[in-house]
């Protein structure tokens, strides 16, 4: 009788194991992998260019082929500048940009983001040519049809929008900006 209740036990304890094991290899086959669960959105949020609104997202190619998208730059402070070669103010600023990205975007969390309105006029040799000329060296996005510019209502160029970490505009300016007033305009920024 001992010998019974003992092979009873046995057994209960064998087929508990391997319950326990089937139930593990069940769950982890129906498991989501990390990278493909789901992620929050922000309810309530307008996309758009006013104050506080989320800044439309993009995705354009830098001038080495890579693509750049700006919801991934969440987490630091984005000035997005609206420029093309030919225009004698963005010429002029472009020089301030750079000594500020040199300077300060580490520091202030800044990534510089310089979209070149290559639809008209350009062509990307020469916009190599002039970023060589300048030692560009931060960020800059090609946009070959007129996409994010009218997305962005861009009607006079230098345009800049200063979009805090959570990926909302803040500001827009019209005209070229210095280092000094590149700087001002960052530390607003959240």
């Amino acid at each position: 009788m001992k010998k019974n209740i003992g092979i009873v036990i046995v057994l209960a304890l064998v087929i508990v194991m391997a319950g326990t094991y089937i139930k593990r290899e069940i769950d982890a086959s129906n498991a989501i992998p990390e990278k493909s669960k789901g992620y929050e959105v922000t309810l309530g949020e307008e996309v758009g260019l006013q104050k506080g609104q989320i800044a439309p997202d993009f995705t354009l190619m830098n001038i080495h082929g890579e693509e750049v998208t700006l919801s991934d730059l969440r987490g630091k402070r984005v000035v997005l500048n609206f420029w093309a070669t030919w225009c004698p103010p963005c010429e002029a600023e472009m020089p301030h940009m750079q000594k500020y990205y040199d300077k300060y975007a580490k520091k202030d969390n800044v990534e510089i983001i310089g979209v070149n309105l290559t639809y008209e006029k350009e062509n990307v040799e020469r916009v190599k040519k002039f970023l060589e000329s300048y030692k560009i060296t931060f960020p800059i996005l090609l946009e070959p049809v007129w996409s994010v510019s009218k997305q962005y209502e861009i009607i006079t160029i230098p345009t800049t929008f200063m979009i805090d970490t959570e990926g909302k505009v803040q500001k827009q300016i019209v005209g070229p900006l210095d280092v000094d007033s590149l700087r001002e305009n960052v530390k607003s920024l959240n």
